[in-house]
């Protein structure tokens, strides 16, 4: 009983020893063995690797691509237009004894820190430099101008035993204020565009206004022009086919024109006639036999006639007289 109460301490010490000196390495991983702070060996294979227990002690590292934010900085190309860059880079640990030696215990903070460091020291070097413009930044240019950003920033960045995989500019911006003056040139631009455009539209509107008063004045006057051509035929149709009636029945057409002036006489409530009873205009109202001639009618001839045009002339209308009959 007593062997057995002192071999399961000693098991389970043998146990935890054992367990102690394995770990384990995963293939996003590669370790450094160290003793006392020194580099032992280097385990850069996925497995099982051994170490001395409470002797040694196991590091591990990130073997994958990792990213790291730039701050946000400012920068002045060759044209003196100030922009704030801010950009973001791809890095792996390439010499995980190297990156050891230069970050010691701090690890991927210290190493990020002077990263950061030296992306933006390329950029403002890079952006900066002679030849290089704004416009140039913002152009398809960009593209070379992160390339010669990676390129510079990983040769500095070898002593820390990191390679940087790849350099993106995310954002290139004007200041606040030099945003607000370009916005304001913008606009005043866009405004002064807008009113061209609305001193061309009034120009254009007056032309075809102008033009459409000038179409309207002179189909207005072929108008005018036709209708008197038109009226002055129908007169001259009108006066030819009265001449003819006349021409026809001499005695009917003094008839009729008789009756005619007696309805354009006598018309309305209060029109008066001034006109002597015994009157040429009343030949057929008196005319015992209403205006059909007995066979001495046709010696008066042509003297009736132009006694019925005189009465016709006389129908006028004519103010009310004191003492007139109506």
């Amino acid at each position: 009983m007593n062997m057995k109460t002192l071999l399961l301490p000693l098991v389970v010490a043998l146990a935890f020893i054992g367990l102690s000196s394995i770990f384990v390495v995963d293939e996003r991983e590669r370790a450094l063995v160290l003793q006392f702070g020194q580099i032992k060996a280097v385990k850069e294979d996925p497995g099982v690797g051994f170490k001395i227990p409470f002797i040694q002690e196991v590091v591990k590292y990130d073997d994958r691509i990792l990213s790291i934010d730039t701050p946000v900085i400012e920068v002045t190309p060759s044209d003196d237009r100030r922009l704030v860059v801010d950009a973001f880079a791809r890095y792996r640990i390439a010499d995980v004894v190297q990156f050891r030696q230069a970050v010691g215990v701090g690890g991927l903070a210290v190493a990020e820190d002077r990263l950061a460091s030296i992306l933006n020291s390329q950029i403002r070097e890079v952006l900066g430099a002679d030849q290089v413009t704004s416009n140039t930044i913002l152009s398809s240019e960009r593209a070379a101008l992160m390339l010669r950003i990676r390129e510079n920033a990983r040769v500095s960045a070898q002593n820390l035993g990191i390679d940087v995989v790849d350099v993106r500019l995310k954002q290139t911006n004007l200041p606040d204020q030099n945003l607000d003056a370009t916005f304001a040139r913008m606009r005043a631009e866009r405004q002064r565009e807008a009113t061209d455009e609305i001193a061309r539209g009034e120009e254009a509107a007056l032309r075809i206004r102008a033009q459409a008063d000038r179409s309207v004045v002179e189909l207005t006057s072929d108008a005018s022009r036709e209708a008197e051509i038109i009226r002055g035929e129908a007169d001259a149709a009108r006066s030819n086919i009265y001449a003819e009636a006349y021409g026809q029945d001499e005695e009917f057409f003094e008839f009729y024109r008789s009756l005619t002036a007696y309805s354009n006489a006598i018309t309305g409530s209060n029109s008066s006639l001034v006109i002597t009873p015994n009157s040429a205009f009343f030949n057929y109202l008196a005319d015992p036999y209403g205006g059909i001639a007995p066979p001495d009618r046709a010696a008066r001839g042509a003297g009736s006639a132009a006694s019925a045009d005189s009465a016709a002339g006389d129908a006028v209308n004519v103010p009310a007289v004191d003492g007139a009959s109506n």
